[in-house]
């Protein structure tokens, strides 16, 4: 296993911990979406490593660590990585408001479809704080860039390592 992988390894394990970690009451519905920020930036980083079938596997970890539907956070984990994939060279060069502007959406859209599911087997929420980790997701996504872009610069990951070698 290259240095690389085991980079994207160790930052989406520490996401799906920071998913996975106890919160006050309070706080739970503020938790951002750990697992989607961490994959989104590896999708832009080196989109030919990450693509849906990391996201669907992601999002199928945390149906499974939520006790949600099967499928539910892994069918909107595959929209979003789907449409970063597709524009990632657009995201990169956008500034990271814009960026934050474009994750907002697709996390609403994420949410929107998790609430639908939910909606469906009769476990809606009754309160807008649904929608809360999208809110605090946007706000961290700066922060979450700017860490993981020093990673990445740190141990030297970059998409060159993922070019095959030809003749």
């Amino acid at each position: 296993m290259n240095k690389t992988l085991r980079i994207g390894i160790a930052t989406t394990i520490v996401a799906f911990m920071l998913a996975i970690m106890p919160l006050p009451d309070w706080a739970v519905e503020f938790r951002p979406d750990w697992v989607t920020l961490v994959l989104i930036y590896w999708a832009m980083a080196v989109p030919s490593r990450i693509g849906v079938t990391v996201a669907w596997l992601a999002g199928l970890l945390l149906d499974v660590s939520y006790g949600t539907l099967m499928g539910q956070h892994a069918i909107g984990m595959v929209i979003v990585i789907y449409f970063i994939h597709i524009q990632h060279q657009r995201l990169r060069v956008a500034s990271l408001l814009q960026q934050a502007i474009v994750i907002f959406v697709l996390l609403l859209i994420k949410q929107l479809l998790i609430l639908w599911v939910d909606g469906m087997v009769g476990r809606a929420p009754d309160s807008w704080l649904f929608f809360m980790p999208t809110i605090t997701s946007t706000l961290l996504w700066p922060w979450t860039y700017l860490i993981l872009r020093d990673i990445r610069r740190k141990f030297t990951v970059s998409k060159q390592f993922y070019k095959s070698k030809s003749i």
